[in-house]
């Protein structure tokens, strides 16, 4: 079976010959209307122009959210420690209070992570309010202790 598809009678027109004399319908001024800017050749104001008038976004408030730097967006809210650090003292229980003492965190307030940089050599009970993976690991293969804060 073959078929023939093809379109009805009198669906496709020919396209228009703007500005061919007057008997096309679309002579003398080719659809543009009288004088004046868009009557003339290369014209296309950008879309949010009005005109010379101050432009709708101007003419509304500001509102909403005042990001001021695009670092401030992304950054942690916690503090990090290395292992590397903490494997050199000479305790056994390590916290937020002993850390900021011994000048190794900055702030007592902003909440601590830590990190599995370096070994660990002795048994620790470390008390964080984060850990990496790694870390963890690191912490009881040596034989001390995470307690999560």
């Amino acid at each position: 079976m073959s078929y023939t598809l093809k379109y009805k009678e009198g669906s496709i027109s020919g396209r228009k010959r703007i500005g061919r004399g007057n008997a096309t319908g679309q002579g003398r001024t080719a659809g543009k209307g009288h004088n004046g800017y868009k009557a003339r050749s290369g014209t296309k104001a950008k879309f949010h122009f009005e005109g010379g008038q101050t432009p709708l976004m101007r003419r509304l408030p500001k509102r909403g959210m005042k990001i001021f730097s695009k670092v401030h967006r992304y950054k942690n809210n916690y503090q990090t420690i290395n292992l590397e650090k903490i494997s050199d003292l000479k305790v056994s229980k390590v916290d937020h209070d002993f850390l900021y003492k011994n000048n190794l965190i900055k702030s007592k307030d902003i909440p601590l992570k830590v990190l599995s940089k370096g070994e660990l050599k002795k048994s620790l009970e470390i008390s964080a309010n984060f850990f990496s993976k790694s870390a963890l690991i690191k912490i009881e293969k040596a034989g001390g202790k995470a307690i999560f804060v």
